[in-house]
């Protein structure tokens, strides 16, 4: 019985309706992708818990000098990598303490992601199809709201869009039989990068699309020639390090970081953001309008309009079916789910717009309604940065004047109740803050919050966990070792604090407020301080 024959290898774009036009100069490309992606990163304040915990942990690496641990309030933050940390606190060293500084590692994983989709398209299915996506993608509200915000969903979204889009560049050049080995050691090296941009998933991901992908078009040769000692070699350089030097240094590490955050998180149902399996699809459709009405539009106007003959290739356009669709299964099967956490899924959605706008629209110059989409799409992203900034009520930087009015002399802040990420940064402190609650409720661990984050850091380091993680039978002893007490938390915390209670807020709002405590005033009042219990405390 004779072999199958092997599928016919693709090769470079021709220079036909679809791809005519002379390419964009690249380096203009990169320079306005950055700048409009960049542009509005100081228009607002650090948004809470995420992006004032997140660009905190950066700054607490600077403080310390400690750029191998990360560090929450002081106590090891195992959540995630620390790709974003390095970057985030390069900027802030670099610039200074902006919230800008704070989101420039959003903007590189945004920018990664969009010039990777360009390059591959632009090799592989022509000049116009790879301006149409780059377009779509910059300006779909979910993708540039992405790079607005400091947290690790974007890095980690450009690391698994460039290792997709640079792995299959390397499976279609073997196949076309052109030179593929430095694309394939490129891949393995960018998959290194996402395991330290946000763990697994930054290899497993752009495995499984690209496996998928060359196994359903019968390409197993293709597999097999990505498959590099040298690659593995590279990824391992790249990504191991930090990993085995903080099992070398936290022997608990391993268990907590790959068994707890990833396999338990991604199977329990006790973690914030409960939605059902569906709740993607309509959350894809809002953050990337108007592109998907606009496409549907245009296409119901013309079905009965000539085809231009501008096609896709068929692998490309079945990466893009693979990429988008094994993602988003991915994401939806978990039932705790966060909007950042499909982002890999838009850039495969905007090539696919992209190759029908090939199909349906005149094949010169940039058509009415992709112009009318950029415009749209570029004020619905601009209009969402506003929104969020008018709205964002959790953020505690209105309480940044009074505090540096505050904290002189032989003055000490302390929190109570709940954590004020964005504070630490913003104030540029230079040691960790006391915190007050009830750490031993039993209820504590089953919640996820800011107090579990603390008290999960704290079992990293247990001596540490006792000086900054303080019980409220210690409140009153610690009010009397300095002579004016700082104090921010929530406005119901008058509950368990009743010298907070009996002393009206210096500011305040609906999420923070803060008091200033005098010793002695306390004392007018009835504080006991024992020198006995004093000295012990001061010894903590």
């Amino acid at each position: 019985m004779n072999a199958p024959a092997a599928p016919t290898p693709p090769a470079a774009p021709r220079a036909d309706a679809s791809t005519a036009g002379r390419a964009w100069p690249l380096w203009a490309v990169a320079l306005l992708s950055a700048l409009w992606l960049g542009w509005t990163t100081g228009w607002r304040h650090l948004a809470v818990p995420d992006e004032g915990r997140y660009a905190g942990v950066a700054w607490e690496m600077i403080r310390s000098g400690d750029w191998l641990t990360p560090t929450l309030n002081g106590l090891p933050f195992f959540h995630k990598p620390p790709l974003f940390y390095w970057l985030t606190g390069a900027a802030l060293q670099v610039f200074g303490l902006h919230p800008w500084a704070g989101r420039l590692a959003s903007v590189l994983g945004a920018w990664l992601g969009a010039m990777a989709l360009y390059l591959f398209l632009r090799r592989w299915s022509g000049e116009r199809h790879a301006r149409l996506g780059l377009l779509a993608l910059l300006t779909m509200p979910y993708w540039f709201g992405g790079a607005q915000y400091a947290n690790l969903d974007m890095l980690v979204a450009g690391c698994i869009s460039a290792t997709i889009a640079m792995g299959a560049h390397a499976a279609l050049s073997f196949e076309a039989g052109q030179p593929h080995r430095a694309a394939v050691w490129a891949t393995w090296a960018l998959a290194g990068f996402g395991l330290l941009a946000k763990g697994l998933i930054g290899f497993v991901l752009p495995g499984g699309v690209i496996g998928l992908w060359l196994l359903a078009r019968g390409q197993w040769r293709s597999l097999l020639a990505l498959l590099s000692l040298p690659g593995v070699v590279l990824f391992v350089a790249v990504g191991a390090p930090w990993f085995v030097a903080m099992q070398q240094r936290y022997p608990d590490f391993f268990h907590y970081f790959f068994v707890y955050q990833h396999f338990q998180r991604f199977t329990e149902t006790g973690f914030n953001n409960m939605h059902p399996a569906w709740w993607y699809l309509p959350v894809i459709f809002i953050l990337t309008l108007p592109w998907i009405p606009l496409a549907l539009w245009a296409s119901r106007r013309q079905q009965s309009a000539a085809s231009t003959g501008a096609t896709v290739p068929g692998a490309v356009r079945g990466l893009m079916w693979v990429w988008g669709g094994l993602i988003l299964v991915f994401f939806s099967l978990p039932a705790s789910k966060l909007v950042g956490y499909v982002l890999p899924v838009i850039p495969a959605l905007a090539a696919g717009l992209a190759g029908w706008g090939l199909r349906l629209l005149p094949p010169e110059g940039l058509p009415v309604a992709w112009r009318r989409g950029v415009w749209g799409a570029a004020v619905l992203s601009l209009a969402l940065i506003g929104v969020v900034r008018q709205f964002d009520h959790r953020a505690a930087h209105p309480l940044v004047a009074p505090l540096q009015q505050a904290l002189v002399g032989d003055a000490k802040l302390v929190y109570v109740e709940s954590f004020a990420y964005d504070l630490p940064l913003l104030l540029g402190l230079k040691d960790p803050v006391p915190m007050f609650s009830d750490w031993d409720d039993p209820d504590l661990p089953k919640h996820d919050n800011d107090l579990k984050e603390l008290f999960d850091a704290a079992v990293f380091n247990r001596e540490r966990g006792l000086h900054l993680l303080l019980p409220r039978s210690l409140w009153d002893q610690t009010l009397c070792l300095h002579a004016r007490t700082v104090v921010v938390g929530p406005p119901d915390a008058t509950r368990h604090y009743a010298q907070l209670a009996a002393t009206p807020p210096v500011a305040q709002t609906k999420r923070w407020a803060l008091w200033v405590l005098d010793r002695e005033t306390l004392r007018q009042r009835g504080l006991a301080c024992s020198p006995l219990a004093q000295r012990g405390l001061a010894a903590l």
